[in-house]
């Protein structure tokens, strides 16, 4: 039987690699490494496209935890976030066996919409793989329609991350 190697660092559930303190910039930019493993890729061993995707919901969500606040229990209270548009742009590719900085912030509001910000980096931030933008809605979850105001909690918990005040 193979010993895990102790010599990285510690996985947490999903395949992520623990956060590193002070997490989040000056640029109000939140960094969640992840390391590719085999399940990630197609078969050229290169990141399958649908991968990024997820490991920038992840980043998104740890966002949030990182400052208290759990996206399962907005959930819970009938709010959601439901992604409206995607931008990405794939400007080289990740490989099997690579660790990457899957970086995010919100970076504004207009009107119901939030725009988070994305980078996919080396973790020494030398090379640069994905850029993206995400928009997302507040959706009140038992009507199934827009919510036109945030809830003041949410409002106030979103305002810590973004760059630009909310309205």
């Amino acid at each position: 039987m193979l010993e895990n190697d102790r010599t990285q660092p510690e996985l947490a559930a999903g395949g992520a690699i623990q956060k590193r303190p002070g997490m989040m910039d000056s640029e109000g930019w939140f960094e969640y490494l992840v390391r590719v493993y085999p399940h990630h890729t197609d078969y050229s061993g290169a990141v399958w496209h649908g991968t990024y995707l997820t490991w920038m919901e992840e980043a998104r969500v740890e966002s949030l935890r990182s400052l208290g606040i759990e996206y399962a229990e907005w959930v819970a209270q009938g709010v959601e976030l439901p992604v409206v548009e995607l931008s990405l742009r794939y400007h080289r590719s990740v490989q099997m066996g690579q660790s990457v900085a899957v970086r995010t912030r919100m970076a504004a509001t207009e009107g119901v919409r939030l725009l988070w910000d994305y980078e996919i980096r080396s973790p020494d931030a030398q090379e640069l793989y994905v850029t993206a933008q995400v928009t997302l809605v507040g959706v009140d979850r038992d009507k199934g329609k827009i919510i036109r105001q945030l809830p003041p909690a949410l409002k106030e918990a979103l305002t810590r991350l973004s760059v630009k005040p909310l309205p």
